[in-house]
């Protein structure tokens, strides 16, 4: 039955796709180190649809459980048109303007990120995944019969939760190393389990925005004040309590004695410190430089002591107007390669979670380069996050639950995990 399945998506897809245009190869590509099919599909964006995992195994004779080869080559479920430098309609043969809209926004994304040396419109080489031609809705299998059916709109998932499972940054599966001790983590989570060594020797500098006579930006609810820098705070905990689970150094730059806290609403103080236990001035450029300059100093340190991969995160939460929603979106410093690159892998990263998790609700975030303070005058390179929108009623979501706090710094952790786990 499942073969069956499969060769009726593939045949159906083919179908559709030479009634519309006389289309060129699958894209072709070599898998690095580290891929498995997931990764690789997550890479080009096209891992969170059914029938484009099906066709990638079929394409290229694999079964799901197969290991990718180092530097083989793999066909994708992708199709390479000759855009005609007209349009995507007429390019295609189709009448459709949203379809024609999510193809050009997947060829402008993956150009974004660095994987298209060109833009379509510059070498004519349109870039097409199966799923938007075929599968734009869901495919369910009833009887051996495909039946199409609608998916709601994102406007439709009234649910907030960002995921509703733990995520298994912490291996639960495998057998403890060892537990340490971080008091920094509060009472409840001080006792830290490492699990793996996969971060051994690799020190990362996590800075949570604002703190001290400064509490960034706030939003309220039902009464409560929500500031920025006791949210980042938590969340950048998290964060730091995972990496440590795989056996990495980190410096939690800006610190308080709260802890991780589960409540929804988290009372503010001002009586953080930066590394270590230096008071926070009030000038605001007083106290990047404070930030700044301390990160340098460790980074010296560890690169005499041999260390060669150290990396910095700076977590934010933005304020704009109360009716913009705004998702998870990454900044890197202009001509900083590394940097981009992790910035681009977490920027894969919480997208696959979304689209695993919640997958009509769409992921609008985005990846750019920003000349700001800590992204310039930072040695080890910086990525700095912005987690939403904290005077939106929506963001705020993201934000209050401990759960959503918890999968925000779990899928943090496995954006890094994805690039430098070894």
């Amino acid at each position: 039955m499942v073969g069956r399945y499969k060769k009726q998506i593939i045949s159906l897809s083919l179908v559709l796709i030479a009634g519309m245009s006389s289309a060129q190869e699958y894209l072709k590509v070599r898998a690095k180190q580290g891929d498995g099919i997931s990764v690789l599909l997550n890479r080009y964006n096209v891992a969170a649809y059914k029938c484009n995992v099906d066709t990638f195994l079929a394409i290229n004779n694999l079964k799901r459980s197969d290991q990718l080869q180092l530097a083989k080559t793999y066909k994708m479920p992708i199709k390479v048109y000759e855009y005609n430098n007209t349009s995507i309609r007429t390019t295609l043969k189709i009448n459709d303007i949203n379809i024609a809209s999510e193809i050009q926004k997947f060829n402008e994304e993956l150009s974004e990120n660095g994987l298209r040396e060109y833009d379509y419109r510059v070498d004519k080489s349109l870039w097409v995944p199966i799923h938007v031609l075929y599968c734009a809705n869901s495919v369910k299998v009833s009887s051996g019969i495909v039946k199409v059916v609608a998916v709601p709109s994102a406007e439709d998932n009234t649910n907030p939760n960002l995921t509703n499972h733990k995520e298994n940054t912490e291996q639960q599966n495998t057998k403890a190393i060892r537990t340490e001790n971080f008091p920094i983590f509060g009472p409840e989570y001080q006792s830290t389990p490492i699990y793996t060594k996969r971060l051994k020797g690799q020190v990362y500098y996590l800075i949570s925005g604002h703190g001290g006579p400064d509490p960034g930006a706030v939003g309220n609810k039902d009464g409560h004040d929500i500031c920025e820098d006791e949210y980042a705070y938590d969340i950048t905990l998290r964060f730091a309590r995972n990496l440590l689970q795989h056996s990495a150094t980190v410096y939690i730059i800006t610190r308080d004695e709260d802890g991780i806290r589960d409540e929804e609403f988290l009372d503010a103080d001002k009586d953080e410190t930066v590394w270590f236990n230096q008071d926070i001035p009030l000038n605001q450029v007083k106290r990047l430089k404070q930030r700044s300059t301390k990160i340098n100093e460790l980074y010296e340190k560890h690169k005499k002591e041999g260390a060669t991969i150290q990396r910095c995160f700076e977590i934010h939460i933005d304020s704009r107007y109360v009716d913009q929603k705004v998702d998870i979106f990454f900044y890197y410093y202009p001509g900083s390669e590394t940097g981009k690159e992790l910035a681009i892998e977490m920027y894969r990263t919480i997208k696959y979670k979304y689209e695993e998790h919640q997958p009509d609700r769409g992921y609008k975030g985005v990846v750019k380069s920003r000349d700001l303070h800590t992204l310039r005058e930072t040695t080890p390179p910086v990525v700095y996050i912005e987690l939403g929108n904290i005077t939106n009623e929506f963001d705020q979501k993201r934000l209050l639950m401990a759960n959503n706090r918890q999968a925000i710094g779990n899928w943090l952790t496995q954006g890094v995990l994805s690039k430098h786990g070894s």
